[in-house]
């Protein structure tokens, strides 16, 4: 069983800090690029950021460039998304998402091409 379990939401104050962090369980992540997204109340779903294979190269949407950081952890097969200086427009529902790259180490992360998908987690920013 293949699975991608995202955590670590909940609500937070404008200019507060959140950690969120995607598991996966029945497979692992080495050979993945993984991406963050994020859809927000009648908005559509969005990328945030996307990691390399490898973990070496990384992007990020301009609207949270300077405040979020993804990162990963083989060891623990967990990807992460830690998030500072939030905002009241961060409140959306995070997803993680993987795309199998055994090939390609770069942080393309297609919203169409990904393989696996979690069931999100909530985030709202208070104002």
């Amino acid at each position: 069983q293949l699975q991608l379990v995202e955590s670590g939401g909940g609500l937070v104050q404008p200019g507060g800090s959140l950690r969120l962090s995607c598991a996966a369980s029945g497979f692992t992540l080495d050979y993945h690029t993984i991406g963050w997204f994020r859809q927000a109340p009648g908005k559509e779903r969005e990328g945030v950021s996307c990691i390399s294979s490898s973990g070496g190269s990384t992007n990020y949407a301009d609207s949270v460039k300077g405040r979020f950081t993804i990162s990963r952890d083989g060891a623990k097969n967990t990807v992460y998304l830690q998030m500072n200086s939030l905002k009241p427009e961060d409140t959306a529902v995070y997803y993680c998402a993987a795309h199998r790259n055994y090939y390609r180490d770069t942080p393309e992360c297609p919203y169409y091409g990904m393989n696996y998908w979690g069931k999100g987690t909530l985030v709202t920013v208070s104002s």
